[in-house]
């Protein structure tokens, strides 16, 4: 598939790979090292060497440095051929001060590194059926790829501010998007489709919000440059139904900021468990990989977190950044493997026998890819 918005050349296999690795907080630093180690064993049958370089991030760079992320961390990422980050946050900094709350991190990389396009593939395996909430005849075979504009939206417009006001607090945030913020990501969204099922909704609220009717009008413009795509339009609140209702009805959902984070999130829950959705966020620089989830403190250092999501950010930079698509293919191959011999993680864990630790999900993968 076209890298899109990259300007960067794929990385030769001939050279060093440099990954900058965040790890970030709770079982950040846990899924990193499997995803990490994964990447190794993976590199040593298609003959590619990797560097790894670790900084910390959020929380973990706010208790070290006093600040969510450092200027010279950025500038390492800018340098690097791709990101792995783990997972920032933590109720340790709930009630910091905005400029010192952890997810800074993540909006400084995003936006400092160009990168306005996040995948979320949502892929329902078949041995995992069962362990959704919703009946297995709901979502038995849904594949949706989720397109989520990253850098533009009420994460980032401004002004923002909160303020007394007549003896109480009133708070701001922006919902701001410009024309070619949004045709970019449409693109993307409609050459992804054309590799796939060539299906595209577009998700917005274009009977309330002017960003929406932008959205709407330029995405439906845009889409006059594909014309082997079928596109659709959806508000928001009927998405979210529809997502729970027939989710076999999507192929590429392409959506703005905060709606691709909620509807994400809920579609993750199609396959079980957050702990399953990998992302790749590409752009014009340096691409990074991270799983969906949270730092989950609460088991963190406990061996019971799912690196699956984080494993499967390591196919995901197979393909992108090193367009070795054989190679990724080998690395979810091998989490399917996994999941067929119910060699299961505790949050997709039910009826007999003892879930598998962190460890041992790494330990069989490398093994399935090593024996491959």
């Amino acid at each position: 598939m076209e890298s899109p918005g990259m300007n960067a050349p794929a990385i030769s296999q001939t050279q060093v790979t440099r990954v900058v690795s965040l790890p970030g907080d709770g079982i950040g630093p846990e899924v990193t090292k499997q995803a990490l180690r994964v990447l190794e064993a993976t590199g040593k049958i298609y003959d590619i060497q990797f560097s790894f370089e670790e900084f910390p991030v959020g929380g973990a760079s706010i208790d070290a440095y006093d600040t969510p992320i450092r200027d010279e961390v950025l500038e390492a990422s800018r340098d690097a051929d791709a990101v792995f980050l783990g997972a920032v946050g933590g109720p340790k900094w709930d009630n910091a001060p905005r400029d010192k709350r952890p997810e800074v991190a993540l909006l400084r990389l995003r936006k400092e590194l160009g990168l306005f396009t996040n995948f979320r593939p949502v892929r329902v395996y078949d041995a995992l059926v069962e362990s959704s909430t919703l009946k297995p005849d709901v979502i038995r075979g849904v594949d949706v790829l989720v397109v989520r504009e990253l850098t533009g939206g009420i994460y980032f417009g401004e002004p923002r501010s909160t303020e007394p006001v007549d003896d109480e607090e009133r708070a701001v945030d922006s919902m701001v998007y410009r024309t070619s913020e949004i045709e970019r990501i449409a693109r993307v969204a409609f050459r992804a489709a054309e590799k796939r099922s060539g299906r595209v909704t577009s998700v917005d609220k274009a009977n309330i919000l002017a960003t929406s009717q932008l959205w709407r009008k330029t995405v439906t413009r845009v889409a006059d440059e594909f014309p082997g795509i079928d596109l659709r339009h959806l508000l928001v609140d009927n998405c979210a139904m529809q997502l729970v209702r027939d989710p076999g009805q999507f192929d590429v959902i392409v959506t703005s900021n905060m709606f691709g984070d909620i509807l994400s999130d809920e579609a993750s829950m199609l396959t079980g468990s957050l702990g399953m959705l990998p992302s790749a966020s590409l752009g014009t620089g340096t691409a990074m990989y991270e799983p969906v989830h949270g730092s989950a403190p609460d088991i963190a250092g406990q061996d019971k977190a799912n690196p699956l999501a984080a494993i499967g950010s390591a196919a995901l930079l197979l393909r992108y950044s090193l367009e070795m698509e054989e190679a990724a293919d080998l690395v979810e191959q091998a989490i399917e493997n996994l999941l067929d011999r119910r060699i299961l993680p505790a949050d997709l864990h039910t009826g007999d026998g003892v879930p598998a630790g962190t460890t041992t999900v790494g330990d069989a993968i490398i093994d399935y890819i090593e024996q491959a």
